[in-house]
């Protein structure tokens, strides 16, 4: 029994030494971390929700629609 508890001490003793040698872990930076340019915001021809200009479908004179559905609907 001394010796599996002695054993347990020297381990961690050992542990806590190798982890302070090591540098701290840093998490990746995020390609999202800079900045990006912002987006134009468009509301849908048929309900008016706002959407970003890079989501919107749009008909054939070019007006903005938030889903299928709507583009299929027309404008209000």
């Amino acid at each position: 029994m001394k010796y599996l508890l002695l054993l347990v001490v020297v381990g961690v003793a050992v542990w806590i030494f190798t982890a302070r040698g090591r540098p701290p872990r840093v998490p990746p930076k995020s390609r999202r971390a800079g900045r990006s340019e912002p987006v134009p915001m468009l509301a849908c021809a048929h309900c008016g929700v706002h959407l970003p200009q890079t989501e919107a479908l749009t008909d054939a004179a070019a007006r903005p629609y938030c889903s299928e559905a709507h583009r299929r609907l027309g404008p209000r």
